[in-house]
């Protein structure tokens, strides 16, 4: 995501402009005149300023009936340090499109405040690929992720308050599940202490999520609308009782009052992309510790409103297209007619062993050496049964005899590649990649789940591992096994599993790069996530709060004389 992949013609001429250089030179049109290319008048947007807009209501339940478009998912090999440029792809897929004539929306996640001050920087696509005001959206843009968070913590603040004024639902302390969050990486909450001091509640441990972790956004983005978001919110499990049973949001009666905190934030979000396609952003949990896709909402919207959505899932194809597929599709009734896979020489040579100091020299044996992971995601792809192609996210330093080898490789294997080019050219670098995408859609389709939602959680978690990590078995702690016994005595070993694993690894070693076999994973802990209808299966060493690097992206940002934000990519 907006990383500085650049034809060489164009690095021979011109000094590379930063994300931020290149939206300013461009001006954005009115966020009416985006919306009136899809058909929506001015009386159904809500605006925020001039370039970006909340869809109403009565949009959603005027265009409910029409039949839907075709659904295009961009996902990825296994991300590296050196990025892949997924969402860079993804908005230049769209905007491809739209150059041949097509009626295109994207649907994308919103970002968040913790990889853009830490290390992962923003999530608006890069170059001529953007979408924008890209300052706004990486940062509070309609402040869906503080209603998020107060509205996660709202429900904290009333556990540790009925504790404290008698606990007529006799709660545990020592079994509450829910825990606080907020929308940044900060290590140092992942344990607290709460309520110490005369007269400031009951101590206990608690923790904090980041804001993208939380059931909440995890429930705005699989919810259908207002009504089906309480309802989920009352069946949020918060913590057992003193005899081990489940207490619940509606237990404690403020699922209202969630509710009214959310009633904007369950709106789409409407932007454009440099080239004025419309996108509609909303939603943005991590696919390495959530679903890792935007909301069903935004994403249903969009197939009403036009022919082809380009949308994406979060990490590689192991992570959230493994979710976009086995929770989302579930949950939504939908299911992709295309799949684009993600790769780069930059992330195929450090799969090859290279260092990321050395990813400029040519390296030909790295190359087959790594590509055993873009082929571990493309078998993945096989098996979901959606025609899909691989493209090459195209960077200046890569060299003719790199890109004819990693042609071969796909040919070899029976995969199709096309080579893209958005971040540099924009549109125009992407039509060869959208009309081999318009051919894909129009192909059989045998779309599949990866594993049976009846099966036992045991099989479930087996599938994947298998099936789409390519390990051999797995291991579970003795937590783990406790809280398998536990879950299966309340039902819920029948609910689709979100497997919380690092996002650098097929493994759940961040280490181990490639294609590895015949690995372990170890299931570490469960976390029920009732209202979202999903069971959380944490692995390896994954954490819901991430930490800061030791320089964070923050130290780069500020603000010119200008009142010009810069820093931001």
């Amino acid at each position: 995501m907006g990383k500085r992949n650049v034809s060489r013609e164009t690095i021979k001429t011109t000094m590379i402009k930063t994300d931020l250089q290149i939206e300013h030179e461009v001006t954005l049109d009115n966020i009416n005149s985006i919306a009136s290319k899809i058909g929506i008048d001015n009386n159904e947007l809500e605006p925020y300023g001039k370039y970006k807009a909340k869809l109403s209501d009565e949009l959603l339940e005027r265009i409910a009936d029409r039949p839907n478009g075709k659904l295009i998912l961009v996902t990825a090999i296994t991300p590296t340090k050196a990025g892949e440029g997924k969402t860079t792809t993804t908005i230049g897929l769209a905007d491809g499109l739209s150059s041949l004539g097509k009626r295109v929306v994207g649907a994308l996640r919103e970002p968040s405040l913790g990889p853009v001050f830490g290390i992962k920087g923003g999530a608006t696509g890069g170059g001529y690929s953007q979408v924008v005001p890209m300052e706004d959206i990486n940062l509070h843009f309609t402040g869906d992720m503080h209603a998020i968070t107060t509205a996660n913590n709202l429900i904290s603040a009333i556990i540790d308050n009925h504790i404290y004024q008698g606990n007529q639902l006799r709660i545990d302390p020592d079994k509450i599940l829910w825990k606080r969050c907020m929308d940044m990486n900060d290590r140092a909450l992942r344990q607290v202490m709460v309520g110490l001091g005369e007269k400031n509640g009951v101590s206990r441990p608690d923790g904090f999520n980041i804001t993208v972790a939380s059931e909440v956004m995890a429930i705005l983005c699989l919810s259908a609308d207002l009504q089906d978001f309480e309802q989920r919110i009352k069946r949020c499990v918060v913590a057992l009782d003193m005899d081990g049973k489940p207490v619940t949001v509606e237990d404690l009666k403020v699922s209202g009052a969630v509710a009214a905190v959310m009633k904007e934030a369950l709106k789409p979000n409407i932007v454009q992309t440099l080239e004025h396609t419309p996108m509609l952003i909303h939603g943005g949990p991590f696919a390495n510790i959530a679903h890792g896709c935007n909301s069903i909402i935004a994403t249903k919207t969009a197939l009403k409103l036009a022919d082809y959505v380009v949308t994406e899932a979060g990490f590689g194809a192991d992570l959230g297209c493994e979710k976009f597929v086995d929770i989302k599709c579930r949950t939504a009734g939908i299911r992709p007619d295309a799949i684009v896979l993600v790769i780069t020489i930059r992330a195929l040579k450090l799969h090859g062993g290279v260092n990321k100091d050395e990813l400029a020299t040519e390296n030909l044996e790295a190359i087959n050496k790594g590509f055993g992971n873009a082929l571990k995601h493309a078998d993945t792809l096989r098996q979901i049964g959606v025609p899909f192609v691989l493209t090459l996210n195209h960077f200046y330093q890569d060299t003719d005899k790199e890109i004819e080898l990693v042609k071969k490789i796909c040919r070899d294997n029976g995969y199709e590649l096309v080579v893209s080019d958005g971040w540099a050219k924009g549109s125009k670098g992407m039509q060869e990649l959208g009309k081999k995408v318009l051919e894909l859609t129009e192909q059989p389709n045998h779309f599949t789940y990866l594993y049976d939602l009846e099966e036992p959680f045991e099989k479930k978690i087996e599938d994947i591992v298998k099936k789409v990590y390519g390990g051999s078995n797995v291991v579970y702690t003795d937590l783990a096994k406790q809280q398998l016994n536990q879950y299966k005595k309340y039902g819920w070993d029948r609910l689709p599993i979100c497997m919380a694993k690092t996002p650098n690894s097929l493994t759940d070693n961040a280490k181990i790069y490639g294609a590895p076999k015949d690995f372990a994973i170890t299931v570490k802990e469960l976390r029920i996530s009732a209202g979202a209808g999903f069971v959380v299966i944490l692995t390896g060493n994954i954490m819901t709060m991430p930490g800061l690097p030791k320089v964070p992206a923050a130290e780069k940002i500020g603000v010119d004389e200008n009142n010009q934000i810069f820093g931001l990519f």
